[in-house]
């Protein structure tokens, strides 16, 4: 019975062991995996999905199991410590207690007091003075802009209220599908009024991946001392041979037919895809070439064209190996037929024509809060850009299948969808985003011009309908009343809105990631805690600078002058350097002008080169041949040459000797290259097309 207790002891004290090893290896794996996360997400900014609410409780309970640890880990070390700083054994005081009395008593009390009352008085004093100058600089940056005609007050692009019957947004359908919430409930996630509708162009038609590829050709492989095969060839060729390259890709153009490449949805061809009869080809080669490389020698080297359409690029091609020496060559998936398209979107018909109704109202307003600029209601970008891009495809469809009406019918819808953003009341401004998804509108209008004047397949009732439209497309009026709202709404909000407001403005480089600590560093406590008078300061060089770039752009004499931008680039880039608090909020808010303003003058470059080519076919119509100057075209088939929006000279044309003619401008550096193209934007000539 004695052995009893101690039989007892040791085995609690076995199990405690093991207890706290076992709580010493949890905590020791919590903690590993929590501090891992923390430094991921403080460091790197990096952080995890957690989509179920199991694994948000699962992760939760780590955390809180790694908390515990910890304070159970510190808190014996702890509490000893402060024993020994507190108490001595032989009962003199202690550090602590010599450095508690001496720091607090009643002697330091007032003089505490003293200093924080002095601290208090220069900092009032700081806010004070600050205050004073940004408002003294802003006052006179406002009277020096309004002496020269700037329109700061964002009163005056407010838009008047506008009769429901004459308000596209009125129109059955068009707040559901085309309004979105208010800029801060966007960078917020925010939808569609109504969400997500069933709208059939929301789900526009894109290639089926699933489908069999079509098969193109089929290629017997003939090495070097090796008999030809003796069953029937369409044609023999030589693998290196340029001259059998570019034979190649002629059968394979003729075989597919007349086609078109748009980057959205892929290639589409006039004939469906079962009705291609495959090649039957022979390629001589010494050594057994590789897929990729079979379908590079069977692509075109260069931008084969002819009136009959493109040849289908390589990325278009796919070859598969059978037999020892055999490929068969089909199309992807991402080739689709012009009947096959047209079928898949005519559920949008109904649709498209509510649209098509709806845009011929004469203004364009949406319902909303309009005196705070941020929660005033946008456009819903992406949905435009969809339906435009539905359009664009049915109308490239048309003119592949020889029906240039039904193609006009359509492709006069993609110039109709800017009137959402350019019909608005007067006195009213679309944002600069609006501007800029109107531009791109425009470029997709003009390259579908391209390829219908590519396969000739307008007429002069189509050619001359498009001229009038092109006639009204001016971007530049519309870019310059955007960036001046752009600039009244940022200084409305900076003036009225509190400080923890000003911290929810979606600035430019909001989407961006700089980390934790770099976005409380450079917006929380700059903007919260920083004198009025600094946002002052910076509303100064908001205005200044976008009083620049207004100066960059001559309306009177529809002209853009680059160097000016350039200027203003090297301008920002000091700004950038300097880290002031007089400028932190403009570098923020300030947007990628130069590369906007290149896409806006590409774009309006390309509708004046499609108004003169418009001319152009319909003279070439007329007379077989096209004028030999661009003079001869007035009054008959232009009412007037737009003249290059870069430097403002006549574009440049000539007409060759073959009977084709160039088109260009002289593009972002000035600078007549001689018709020579390059890929980046600002360099070499702007050529039609």
């Amino acid at each position: 019975m004695s052995d009893m207790p101690k039989n007892n002891t040791k085995q609690h004290s076995l199990i405690w062991r093991v207890c706290r090893w076992l709580v010493l290896a949890v905590g020791a794996v919590t903690l590993f995996q929590s501090g891992y996360f923390l430094v991921m997400r403080l460091a790197f900014n990096i952080t995890i999905g957690l989509p179920s609410l199991a694994e948000k409780i699962a992760f939760a309970l780590v955390n809180l199991t790694a908390v515990v640890f910890l304070a159970w880990l510190f808190y014996r070390p702890f509490c000893r410590g402060v024993v020994r700083l507190a108490r001595r054994p032989d009962g003199q005081p202690t550090l602590l207690n010599r450095a508690f009395g001496r720091l607090v008593n009643k002697r330091m009390i007032p003089r505490y007091l003293f200093w924080l009352a002095c601290l208090a008085t220069l900092l009032g004093i700081f806010y004070a003075v600050e205050d004073w100058r940004g408002k003294r600089a802003w006052d006179k940056c406002r009277h020096e802009l309004e002496a020269k005609g700037a329109v700061l007050d964002w009163n005056a692009y407010i838009p008047a209220p506008v009769p429901d019957e004459q308000n596209i947004f009125k129109a059955p359908k068009m707040t559901e599908w085309f309004v979105k919430e208010s800029w801060n409930a966007a960078a917020r996630g925010g939808l569609s009024r109504t969400g997500n509708t069933n709208a059939p162009f929301s789900r526009s038609p894109f290639w089926n991946t699933k489908r069999p590829p079509t098969l193109l050709a089929e290629v017997n492989v003939v090495l070097r001392d090796e008999p030809l095969p003796a069953e029937k060839t369409d044609v023999l060729l030589r693998l290196g041979d340029p001259a059998a390259r570019e034979e190649a890709a002629k059968l394979i153009r003729e075989r597919v037919g007349a086609c078109t490449e748009d980057g959205w949805m892929g290639l589409i061809i006039a004939q469906t895809p079962d009705q291609i009869r495959p090649l039957h080809l022979v390629l001589q080669a010494d050594t057994m070439p590789t897929p990729n490389a079979l379908t590079e020698f069977l692509s075109p080297s260069g931008a084969a064209t002819n009136q009959a359409g493109t040849t289908p690029g390589q990325k278009y091609l796919e070859a598969k190996r059978f037999g020892s020496q055999c490929f068969q060559v089909s199309l992807t998936p991402s080739v689709y037929g012009a009947a096959d398209y047209l079928a898949q979107s005519e559920p949008a018909v109904p649709d498209l024509d509510l649209v098509r109704q709806a845009v011929e109202r004469p203004y364009a307003r949406m319902d909303g809060d309009y005196q705070r600029p941020f929660d005033q209601p946008l456009p819903d970008f992406v949905r435009m850009r969809n339906v435009s891009q539905m359009l664009a495809q049915r109308a490239k469809c048309y003119l592949l299948l020889g029906q240039p009406e039904a193609a006009w019918h359509e492709l006069a819808l993609v110039r109709d969808m800017c009137r959402i953003i350019e019909a608005k009341p007067d006195g009213n401004s679309p944002t600069l985003v609006a501007t800029m998804i109107d531009v791109a509108i425009t470029g997709l209008y003009t390259s579908i011009i391209q390829d219908g004047l590519r396969l000739r397949a307008w007429r002069e009732s189509e050619l001359a309908a498009m001229q009038k439209q092109l006639m009204d497309v001016n971007l530049l009026p519309l870019f310059c009343d955007s960036f001046s709202a752009q600039r009244a709404a940022l200084c409305r909000s900076f003036e009225t809105a509190p400080p923890v407001m000003l911290s929810l403005i979606p600035f430019r480089n909001s989407a961006e990631s700089h980390g934790f600590w770099a976005g409380l560093r450079e917006q929380f406590p700059l903007v919260i805690c920083a004198p009025r008078g600094w946002i002052c300061q910076n509303m100064c060089v908001i205005a200044r600078q976008d009083q620049m770039v207004l100066g960059a752009i001559d309306i009177a004499n529809d002209q853009l002058l680059p160097g000016n931008f350039a200027e203003i680039g090297r301008e920002m880039a000091t700004y950038s350097k300097r880290h002031s608090m007089y400028t932190f909020l403009a570098l923020l808010t300030l947007p990628h002008f130069t590369k906007a303003s290149q896409v806006l003058a590409r774009n309006q470059t390309l509708a004046n080169e499609a108004y003169i080519v418009c001319g152009l076919e319909r003279y070439r119509l007329a007379h077989g041949q096209y004028p030999e100057t661009l003079d001869a075209l007035v009054p008959q088939f232009a009412a007037k040459l737009p003249h290059d929006i870069i430097g403002g000279q006549p574009l440049k044309y000539h007409r060759s000797a073959d009977g084709r003619f160039a088109l260009y401008s002289v593009g972002w550096n000035e600078k007549d290259d001689g018709g020579v193209v390059s890929k980046a934007v600002e360099e070499g000539d702007w050529v039609w097309p």
